[in-house]
């Protein structure tokens, strides 16, 4: 199989910049083209100012600035012939036909005898874009749908020729999967492929029987969010991300290539208030607002919903007050069948988009499987349509929809009484649409906790965490309390695990599948604990999380964490007392203390003085070093990537990086038996620290960002007890602190902070808003 070393993208724009972007992000060389612009030194502007934008632009499209280096601008005119070189090329350009057909002909000429091409559509057929090119081209030919933005989404819908080669086809899904970390979904040569054929009817049946019932933008949103394991963007809010202008394009895109009796067809209204919105230029983010905007006219931004009767806006309401959603935890048919006017709104919508997508199959794609991956990468559901189907039941769902006299797809009829998911001697299936049930798809390579935790057993287990056999004498600790926060039972778990993987196994992999690998320590545990003035108890968590990260770094055997999503401050601590990281690219790791109203103290200090003064290649001394660790703690810095996160030494040099998140488990295991062989327990840390005058220095620093406007005064305050940790507190140069000393500090410093009401006011925003205050 023939390896992506080099890549082009033809087509600047904001979709063809961010697959360059992430082509970069996997550390493949890639020449980024576009039209040529005339005027000297103006050529290839439209690519150099579409590359000054990544660097500007949030979400950032890269994962490190320095990453920009892999991206060389060009023009079509000069440089297309550069493509022989490259071993993929992506075309990312309007979408029209004639145009790109006239693209692929210049492409032909200079192409290399290996290069592959692809095209970014959603709405044009393979068969129509090949139409008229060599054999040879055509046997290199593959749509390749990226989601927007590129770095963000999982979700690559991928179409073949029926003169596609199958080493072309490896070759680009290979890529894909292991280096650019993408979901792949294998569609079918049809309109709007899997994902936007049912994410656009979804949305559009969504405004359409909205207005309709009269239901607020407000209302849908709730419906469609938690309840359904939806975002919270829900079906309003998404729109106005996506842009309130794409949906008519979609709508006649889809109107030219569906045939009449096709719902999406049948059903498709262009209502006047949101053509209005669109020529207004209310068109979502990127205009003045769309179902949503922020009223800036008074003293505070004031978020407004648009009344879909009137078009008038009024002040958003929060929390919409339906009484379904207050059942919404009795399950979704108890959600929908409620009997007010959510609940009937929501089955209205539901029913439909279930109906719509099951009498998809096996039209635009071969299974039900990739039907539901393609909706939970590409529209971040929880649950793809089949899945919810077996949520209502399908003879329940198929029983209804015959009482109000509506068509029962086939594929429901055939799976009657069964279910379209089962597990049957602990391996998922799939009900196929020849009847059958399959095993669920799995990459090679690709092992799943949860495919574990269906066939098995835990070894252990308690109320927030779980003790799991992967297999090779490797155990997998997995956190499972909500949002994977850290508490004793976590704690008590760690424990648990050193003993048993010293007697029986060889090393230990921290990691689960939840959406973070853990948000920290549990604050509502805390501050439930400061009402009750347990300062006791306080103190024994701080104490036992500093034993038990102590005991798991000094452990016997090898431990790697396996990370995604957000490790912040409890739960970045335990990764810094890791052997070693294999981190999801989109990690986000940070000492986020200082939001809360306190300094880490299970270790974070200690971990990355260490960290840090240990630094070889560090000018400047250990005040240099103490400076950055300061302001990285100081600040609540957060890696915005596994890649930044090395760069802020919450992860180290040699830690390693896996791209897709379904390969996290299989290469942290690999990196945890790599480890056994001689393996050795670090030495314990002794650090020399400067004392006052580093204290001295520190606190002039923050005085004077107080001063600037850019530290509060609690922060201040905050700032003065970490800098005598950092600093070592009454020590001089010449002495040597062990770890345990400044476990002490640390602790000295959490527990003073605790008992201030400015703390707990902190922690009280994170809990009711998310947002941290800066008193």
């Amino acid at each position: 199989m023939r390896q992506v070393k080099k890549a082009a993208v033809i087509g600047s724009g904001v979709m063809g910049s961010g697959i360059a972007a992430h082509f970069a992000n996997a550390g493949i060389p890639v020449l980024l083209l576009d039209v040529q612009q005339k005027g000297f030194g103006k050529k290839n502007s439209l690519a150099e100012d579409a590359i000054e934008r990544m660097l500007k632009a949030n979400p950032a499209p890269l994962m490190h600035k320095d990453f920009v280096d892999l991206i060389t601008p060009g023009n079509i005119e000069d440089d297309l012939g550069k493509i022989k070189d490259c071993d993929w090329v992506v075309e990312v350009i309007v979408e029209k036909l004639e145009i790109k057909q006239d693209l692929y002909a210049q492409i032909e000429k200079v192409r290399g005898p290996n290069t592959i091409i692809s095209s970014n559509t959603s709405t044009i057929p393979l068969h129509s874009l090949v139409e008229g090119r060599s054999k040879e081209f055509q046997q290199n030919f593959l749509i390749t749908h990226f989601f927007n933005p590129p770095r963000y989404m999982r979700l690559l819908e991928i179409v073949r020729g029926t003169a596609t080669s199958q080493e072309a086809y490896e070759t680009l899904t290979n890529c894909c999967d292991r280096q650019l970390g993408k979901g792949i979904v294998k569609c079918h040569d049809t309109p709007g492929f899997i994902a936007n054929r049912i994410g656009t009817y979804w949305l559009q049946t969504a405004m359409l029987e909205a207005i309709a019932q009269n239901i607020t933008v407000e209302e849908a949103d709730a419906i469609f969010g938690k309840p359904m394991g939806i975002p919270k963007t829900g079906v309003f809010g998404l729109m106005d991300l996506v842009g309130l202008d794409l949906l008519p394009l979609i709508g006649k895109s889809m109107k030219a290539a569906l045939p009449a009796t096709d719902s999406y067809v049948s059903e498709y209204q262009e209502p006047p208030l949101v053509m209005k919105m669109i020529a207004d230029g209310y068109t979502g983010r990127k205009g003045k607002g769309g179902f949503y905007h922020l009223n800036t006219t008074g003293e505070k931004k004031v978020k407004e919903a648009v009344n879909l009767q009137t078009g008038e806006y009024h002040k958003a309401e929060r929390s919409p007050r339906l009484a379904c959603l207050e059942v919404s935890k009795e399950g979704l048919r108890r959600f929908v069948t409620f009997g007010d006017r959510g609940s009937d709104y929501a089955w209205t919508v539901l029913s439909k988009t279930l109906s719509y997508a099951a009498s998809l199959v096996p039209e635009i794609a071969d299974d039900i499987y990739a039907v539901d991956e393609a909706m939970r990468l590409g529209y971040n559901w929880k649950y793809g349509p089949f899945e919810l189907i077996d949520k209502l039941g399908p003879t329940w769902f198929a029983d209804k929809l015959t009482s109000e006299k509506r068509p029962v797809p086939d594929l429901v009829k055939k799976v009657g009484k069964d279910s379209f998911y089962k597990t049957q001697d602990g391996q998922a299936l799939y009900f196929g649409t020849d009847g059958k049930y399959y095993n669920l798809p799995r990459a090679d390579g690709v092992v799943l906790l949860s495919d574990i935790k269906r066939a098995s057993k835990p070894l252990k287990k308690n109320g927030s965490a779980s003790l799991w056999d992967v297999g090779d004498g490797v155990l997998c600790l997995e956190f499972t309390s909500k949002q994977n926060s850290i508490d004793l039972d976590i704690m008590n778990m760690i424990m648990d695990a050193i003993e048993i993987v010293q007697k029986d196994y060889k090393a230990l992999v921290l990691h689960n599948e939840g959406e973070h690998f853990s948000v920290g320590a549990n604050i509502g545990l805390a501050l439930f604990a400061v009402n009750l003035g347990l300062w006791e108890l306080i103190q024994e968590m701080v104490e036992k999380g500093q034993t038990t990260y102590k005991a798991l770094k000094y452990a016997p055997f090898p431990v790697v964490a396996a990370t995604s999503g957000m490790a912040l401050g409890g739960g970045c601590e335990v990764v810094l007392h890791t052997d070693a990281v294999q981190a999801h690219a989109e990690t986000y790791i940070g000492l986020v203390e200082v939001g809360v109203g306190l300094v880490p103290a299970w270790g974070g200090c200690k971990e990355m003085l260490s960290r840090w003064m240990g630094d070889s290649n560090r000018p400047g001394g250990s005040m240099v070093a103490i400076s950055k660790v300061f302001e990285t703690i100081g600040t609540a810095k957060v890696a915005k990537s596994a890649q930044e996160a090395k760069e802020l030494k919450f992860m180290r040099e040699n830690d390693r990086i896996t791209m897709n998140k379904d390969r996290l488990l299989a290469d942290a295991k690999e990196l945890a038996l790599s480890l056994v062989p001689g393996y050795q327990p670090p030495k314990e840390v002794e650090l020399s620290l400067p004392g006052g005058v580093a204290k001295v220095a520190m606190n002039m620093a923050v005085k004077g960002m107080v001063k600037a406007g850019k530290a509060s005064p609690y922060d201040e305050e905050i700032a003065k007890k970490l800098s005598v940790i950092l600093s070592g507190g009454d020590t001089d140069i010449t002495d040597k602190q062990t770890e345990d000393y400044i476990f002490e500090l640390e602790r000295t410093a959490f527990m003073s902070l605790m008992h201030s009401p400015k703390t707990w006011a902190r922690m009280e925003s994170i809990l009711e808003t998310g947002k941290p205050l800066r008193n």
